[in-house]
């Protein structure tokens, strides 16, 4: 794959923030599409309101502003997997986590809390989190009470306080970790949700582990929403499989680090997992199978995934989750569509696939997306270059002086 200069990064850099402009045209690039167009060589892409209006080689037209990629790789804006970006600021600063409620009064199940509603586009982490190639995230409920976490879905990262896609999400805790929050074993977590999914059918002055109004959400969800489950040990993925055979509902599970040894049940189950691609050690008793071609073996048996970092604060380090498992042998372009539409397409939301009439969200890249010292030069998206400065940048810009002597790796060029 071809690396830009830093001289050219930079006049690119300059060109794409200079001006707002109502078209966009990008020459001379790799374009991998992600769709049945494939890798496009020598391409042009040309954006208007936000959209694709054309994509290929030699495209007539002029443009407000054009771009020449110079052979650049471009791609759909990736995932940025499961996380908190606009729930948290500081981790340990309670005022600024909004991702769980942990006491109620009621002492229920609470399927009806729902993060979506604390969520704020002003966080710095979102800034950060785009800047470095993200255009989308599923935004999840974590902890809780009980087994049930809450509500979210699909978030974009365009700056909206009401850009969420997709199928509404609740997110269930059913692993060793979360256990002591139901009495110290895991198997509690099974006897509340069998409870919770009785109180569907009882009436309203007969519930015992729902709300009224949980009991109508999880009725909705039932029927049309997606059910994460967060579980790593094999043994609990085979209850989540048999829990949505059961009950006949849409599920996709999280973590999964033994997923592997169950990879045929899985592929047959159709359900997708999203993993990290870094986890190759046992962290904890959940993990003891951990290893790093489990992306690549599930991938290999038909099973749809997708990847994640289990770290809001630090998604960029996907991109290195996905080659790692490229390295441990999973496919390069379906690595690469777990990084940017297959999430989409599992939580039912828009098209992320760079086409015409889809929006135009993507990423201009100093060389291959997986390689782990490539780095975003530009970011596009809803047809808008971002600004490529957050509060990293500028901290960066303060503090690292040109010549500090020290040796090269510490001075800011």
């Amino acid at each position: 794959m071809k690396n830009f200069t830093p001289v050219i990064a930079l006049a690119l850099f300059l060109q794409c923030v200079s001006v707002s402009a109502d078209s966009l045209r990008i020459n001379n690039a790799t374009i991998m599409t992600m769709g049945s167009m494939g890798t496009l060589r020598e391409a042009d892409v040309f954006i208007e309101n936000g959209e694709i209006t054309a994509i290929g080689a030699d495209l007539p037209g002029a443009a407000d502003q054009v771009i020449d990629a110079d052979g650049a790789i471009i791609t759909p804006a990736m995932f940025a997997g499961a996380t908190t970006t606009g729930l948290v600021e500081v981790s340990a600063v309670s005022e600024s986590v909004d991702s769980s409620v942990s006491e109620t009064p009621l002492g229920k199940l609470h399927v009806e809390f729902d993060v979506r509603r604390a969520y704020s586009p002003h966080s710095s982490l979102l800034g950060i989190t785009r800047s470095e190639g993200f255009g989308y995230s599923l935004l999840a409920a974590t902890g809780g009470q009980f087994s049930i976490a809450g509500v979210g879905s699909l978030v974009d990262f365009d700056g909206g306080f009401d850009s969420f896609s997709g199928s509404d999400t609740v997110f269930i805790d059913v692993d060793g970790y979360s256990s002591r929050k139901v009495g110290g074993s895991r198997a509690a977590h099974w006897m509340l949700l069998e409870g919770a999914m009785a109180d569907l059918q009882r009436r309203a002055s007969e519930q015992e582990y729902l709300t009224q109004a949980g009991r109508n959400i999880l009725k909705r969800l039932k029927a049309d929403g997606i059910f994460v489950f967060s579980a790593n040990r094999a043994a609990d993925i085979k209850q989540v499989l048999k829990f949505v055979g059961d009950h006949n509902i849409k599920a996709v599970i999280v973590g999964a680090r033994e997923a592997w040894m169950l990879a045929e049940e899985l592929a047959d189950s159709d359900i997708p997992v999203m993993v990290n691609g870094l986890d190759n050690l046992p962290a904890d008793f959940d993990s003891l199978g951990a290893r790093l071609d489990n992306a690549a073996l599930l991938s290999e048996a038909g099973v749809t995934v997708m990847f994640t970092s289990d770290e809001t604060h630090n998604a960029r380090k996907i991109r290195q989750g996905a080659g790692t498992a490229v390295a441990y042998g999973m496919d390069y372009d379906l690595a690469l569509q777990a990084m940017t539409t297959t999430a989409a397409e599992v939580f039912e939301g828009r098209s992320r696939v760079l086409a015409e009439g889809n929006s135009a969200d993507l990423v201009v890249w100093s060389g291959d997306p997986l390689e782990v010292t490539s780095y975003a030069i530009q970011v596009i998206i809803e047809g808008e270059p971002i600004s490529m400065v957050s509060r990293q940048t500028k901290l960066l810009e303060r503090y690292l002086p040109e010549d500090a002597g020290m040796g090269r790796a510490y001075i800011n060029r």
